[in-house]
């Protein structure tokens, strides 16, 4: 019997691969409850993310129609969409929404055109984005 044949069967056929985690699916009710509501929130001394990402940066958020204060369902979806898309789901951690508006000593990325949002990831608006990441759903 070559050695081959006879080690196989010794040792047994080896384990089948097991798939990889797949990543968390990302809640649209959520987003839009608990995600999107902090694109318009006014922070002293800095602008919305909306003023800035509702033009010119590859983050597009959709226009507000003349007088309004939200979004439609369909200019929601639209917003998710961006939004997913800067998702990292091989690491999370590592998603540009979590990190741009991050301070740096706190882990986010050194510069951010719209300035820094937050001091710390225990911040409520970070920790409320990174749940939705994480694949936290709507109840």
């Amino acid at each position: 019997m070559p050695l081959i044949l006879f080690l196989f069967l010794a040792v047994g056929p080896s384990p089948a691969p097991q798939p990889a985690a797949s990543p968390p699916a990302l809640d649209f009710e959520f987003f839009k409850a608990r995600v999107q509501p902090i694109f318009l929130h006014k922070r002293q001394g800095l602008a919305r993310c909306y003023v800035c990402h509702s033009q010119g940066t590859p983050f597009r958020l959709q226009a507000l129609s003349p007088g309004s204060t939200t979004w439609t369902d369909e200019e929601s979806r639209r917003n998710y969409d961006a939004a997913r898309r800067l998702v990292n789901a091989a690491n999370p951690m590592a998603t540009l929404l979590l990190r741009m508006p991050l301070a740096s000593e706190a882990g986010g990325i050194a510069f951010h055109p719209g300035g820094k949002h937050w001091t710390s990831t225990d911040d409520p608006e970070w920790q409320a984005i990174a749940a939705w990441v994480r694949g936290a759903a709507a109840k």
